[in-house]
C-alpha cells in the first residue's frame, strides 16, 4: 500500500487544504519540489477527543510520515486531555513528534474550538459519536484536514450534517478519513475484489456479525469515590457514554457498522428497508443506560438482496465478528477466503496481511501529500445510517424505509452542552432509564 516513511511537507498541506482547489493542484508538485528538498517543514496535527481510540488513532497519525508532529489536544475532560500525552508519547517515533506545551491542553465543551484556532493541518476526532457531526463541522469550516473515528453520528440529522460538510470538504479540497479500516486491510480488499469479479456467482445473502461479550461500563458509584465527589447527570453519562443513544447510538451503531459497512461495501449500495428485533436479556444494571445488548435485523436492498445481521453482547455465547457473502456459485468469508464452484478454494496469504488501522492513515496522508480526491465521509455516514436503519427497526418493531429514515427530524442531541445542563433522557426516582419499547417507541 502506501509507504508510511514518506515526507509531507507543511506547505504542501496548507496549499492542498485551500478552498482554490484548481490552484492547488496547479501548485502541488513545484511546492513538493521545492520544499521536500528541505525537508525541515512539519506537519501538524491536533487531537479532539483523548481516550484509548483517541490516543491510538493519533499515534498512528504520527508514523504515517516522518516529519508529522502533534501540538494540541482537546477533551470534555481534563484527565483525559492529560493522560493521552503519554499514549501518544509511546506511539511516536521520537519524542519531540509529541510537542504540546502546556497551554495547547484544552478541556472543556469548548474545547475543540481552541484546539482548531491552532496552527494545524490535520486534526484527527475521537469524542464518541454524539459529538462527531459538531466537530467535523467545525473542522471543515476551520480548514483542516480530517480523520473521524467510526461511527460518525448516532443520529438522522447528524448523518445529514456529516453528508452537508462532506461536499463544503471536497468544495475546501481537503481530505477526510473514516476509522472504516477495514477498507484498508489487503484480505478485504483482495476478497471483495474477486467476489465483485464473480468468483461466487450472484449475490443472493449477506450475513453481518458482531457477537461478542459486551465491553466496559463505568459505574456513578466508582466514578464517584475514584475522582472524590458527587458528579452531575450530564458528566455521569459522558464518563459512561457507551450505554446512551446520543453519544454512543448503541452498540449496533458504536461497533456492528464495521461489518454492515462491508456488506454495502460488497453492495456498492445501502439498504432501502429494515426489520428487526431485538432487547435486553442481561443488561439490567443501573449502570446500563438505555441501550439494547442485542439486535437482529434484515436489511432489504433495492435489488431485492438480503442482509441479515446479528450483534450480541452477552457473555459465555457463541462469539462472531465477521461478514459472509452466500452467492450462485459459492461463498465469501470477506477477510479472506472463497470456497467456489467457478475456481474452487481460495484463501489469503497471512504474509500479504496488513496493520489496516495504520495503513488508514498512511493513505490520507498519501492523498493530501499527492493532492488526490480522497473523501470517506459519503459512505462513513451512509453506513453509519445503516446501523441508525437497523436500531430505529429494533426499537419500534416497525418496517423502517431509509428515505423515511435518513430524513428524520428526531435528534437525540442535548439542548445545550454544560456540565450542569441536563442531558436528553433522565433516570428515574430509582436511578434507571426508560427502554426502548417495539410497538410502543417512536423512532420517526
Amino acid at each position: 500500500m502506501t509507504n508510511p516513511n514518506h515526507k509531507l511537507d507543511r506547505r504542501t498541506f496548507i496549499k492542498t487544504g485551500s478552498a482554490a482547489a484548481a490552484a492547488a493542484t496547479a501548485a502541488a508538485s513545484f511546492i513538493a519540489s521545492k520544499s521536500h528538498a528541505a525537508g525541515n517543514d512539519k506537519v501538524k496535527i491536533g487531537l479532539i477527543g483523548c481516550g484509548g481510540r483517541g490516543g491510538g488513532a493519533a499515534g498512528q497519525a504520527l508514523n504515517a510520515a516522518s516529519n508529522v508532529e502533534i501540538i494540541g489536544v482537546a477533551d470534555a475532560f481534563p484527565d483525559n486531555a492529560k493522560n493521552v500525552i503519554g499514549t501518544l508519547k509511546y506511539y511516536a517515533k521520537n519524542k519531540a513528534q509529541v510537542n504540546i506545551p502546556e497551554d495547547q491542553i484544552f478541556h472543556g465543551f469548548d474545547a475543540y474550538k481552541k484546539l482548531l484556532a491552532l496552527d494545524i493541518d490535520v486534526v484527527v476526532i475521537a469524542t464518541p459519536p454524539g459529538f462527531r457531526p459538531i466537530h467535523f463541522a467545525a473542522a471543515i469550516e476551520a480548514g483542516k484536514h480530517v480523520f473521524m473515528e467510526k461511527p460518525v453520528a448516532v443520529d438522522a440529522p447528524g448523518v445529514q450534517q456529516i453528508l452537508k460538510y462532506a461536499k463544503i470538504a471536497d468544495e475546501k479540497n481537503l481530505k477526510v478519513g473514516v476509522g472504516l479500516q477495514r477498507h484498508h486491510e489487503n484480505s478485504y480488499i483482495e476478497t471483495m475484489k474477486r467476489v465483485k469479479d464473480g468468483a461466487i456467482g450472484d449475490i443472493i445473502t449477506m450475513r453481518a456479525y458482531w457477537n461478542s461479550g459486551g465491553v466496559w461500563t463505568r459505574g456513578r458509584k466508582s466514578l464517584e469515590k475514584k475522582y472524590g465527589r458527587k458528579m452531575s447527570e450530564m458528566e455521569y453519562q459522558m464518563r459512561n457514554w457507551y450505554y446512551f443513544n446520543w453519544l454512543c447510538g448503541d452498540h449496533i451503531n458504536e461497533q456492528h457498522i464495521h461489518n454492515l459497512d462491508v456488506c454495502n461495501w460488497l453492495k456498492d449500495d445501502f439498504p432501502v428497508e429494515a426489520k428487526a428485533h431485538g432487547g435486553r436479556q442481561v443488561r439490567d444494571g443501573i449502570d446500563h443506560g438505555e441501550i439494547y445488548d442485542h439486535h437482529f435485523v434484515e436489511y432489504t436492498y433495492k435489488d431485492g438482496t438480503k442482509m441479515f445481521s446479528q450483534c450480541r453482547h452477552i457473555q459465555n455465547c457463541w462469539n462472531q465478528v465477521s461478514e459472509f457473502a452466500d452467492g450462485s456459485k459459492g461463498s465469501a468469508y470477506m477477510n479472506g477466503t472463497i470456497n467456489s464452484k467457478i475456481s474452487g478454494k481460495w484463501r489469503f496469504k497471512n504474509k500479504d496481511k496488513n496493520n489496516a488501522y495504520q495503513t488508514e492513515h498512511d493513505d490520507l496522508f498519501s492523498a493530501i501529500k499527492n493532492n488526490k480526491p480522497y473523501n470517506e465521509a459519503y459512505y462513513g455516514a451512509k453506513s453509519t445510517m445503516t446501523s441508525i436503519l437497523g436500531r430505529m427497526a429494533s426499537y419500534s418493531g416497525k418496517v423502517i424505509k431509509w428515505d423515511a429514515a435518513i430524513n428524520s427530524q428526531i435528534s437525540l442531541a442535548p439542548k445545550s452542552y454544560d456540565f450542569n445542563a441536563e442531558p436528553p433522557v433522565l433516570p428515574n426516582a430509582q436511578g434507571r432509564y426508560a427502554i426502548p419499547m417495539p410497538g410502543k417507541t417512536v423512532v420517526i
